[in-house]
């Protein structure tokens, strides 16, 4: 005999499932108008005036904003010598295939800058001499010699909106005065205003003074979508990790897991 309740069942599975369906493609919908959001802010300084400029230890810096398909020849020219320097030793064999990648990343639309430009003390005609004798490949916008840059997007990790740091990059006479920390801070601010519920970034293995700062003086932690936390094996043959700071409960359940110190990595405490 056939029983009375399964169409009243079958009725309500319909409808639970159309329900989940429309939750999902409306969390979809939000996340992609925050991403669209987050982009149309052309100049995230403007909503950080303290961070545009810098005067400590030695240092007189300010900030620019930009964007990847808006580069002049002269900054591409000068964002790949800087990488090559910084990046090439890191990497090891990788760097060819690498270089290659980061060129075509460098000037995608959704490419996001912060530029760090040293204050002039001398005429724009002295700096370009200056650089020219010293370091042919500086580059000298609006009066100040550029010093480093950050590049960074905003994106979907594990349908979390995060904002992705693809590189932070100084020139090594500025290193180790307070700047990394400084522009990770202005990062984060921006993060927080345009509601992204974590910072991730990656960090080759090699660079053991970057693993250092963004773990032990900045508390990133090793993210949940590392290769090593993957899977420990695949993870043994990557030459980075993904690291991640979290602002919010949801993604710190997806993204984040606590690890012990003996792992030299620190625990969320």
């Amino acid at each position: 005999m056939e029983s009375k309740g399964l169409p009243s069942n079958h009725s309500n599975d319909n409808r639970e499932n159309r329900a989940k369906r429309k939750e999902i493609l409306e969390k979809k919908k939000a996340m992609d108008e925050l991403i669209k959001s987050a982009y149309a802010d052309k100049d995230p300084l403007a909503s950080f005036p303290s961070f545009r400029h810098l005067d400590r230890n030695g240092l007189s810096i300010y900030l620019k904003s930009g964007c990847g398909d808006k580069l002049s020849s002269p900054i591409k020219q000068y964002m790949m010598g800087l990488l090559k320097a910084n990046m090439e030793a890191p990497y090891g064999f990788e760097w060819p295939t690498e270089e290659k990648v980061k060129r075509s990343e460098m000037v995608a639309p959704e490419a996001r800058y912060i530029f760090v430009h040293e204050a002039p003390s001398a005429s724009t005609s002295e700096i370009l001499t200056m650089s020219k004798r010293k370091r042919p490949t500086n580059c000298v916008e609006d009066r100040g010699l550029m010093v480093g840059f950050v590049h960074y997007r905003f994106t979907l990790e594990e349908k979390i909106p995060v904002l992705y740091v693809y590189e932070l990059q100084l020139e090594p006479r500025v290193q180790a005065k307070g700047l990394g920390n400084f522009l990770m801070q202005l990062i984060e601010l921006i993060a927080r205003k345009n509601h992204m519920s974590a910072v991730v970034l990656t960090v080759q293995k090699a660079n053991s003074l970057a693993m250092n700062f963004y773990l032990n003086k900045l508390r990133y932690v090793i993210s949940t979508v590392s290769p090593s936390r993957v899977d420990p094996l695949i993870g043994i043959e990557k030459s980075y990790e993904i690291l991640c700071k979290i602002f919010d409960h949801e993604a710190k359940a997806i993204l984040e897991l606590n690890w012990d110190h003996d792992h030299n990595i620190l625990a969320d405490q």
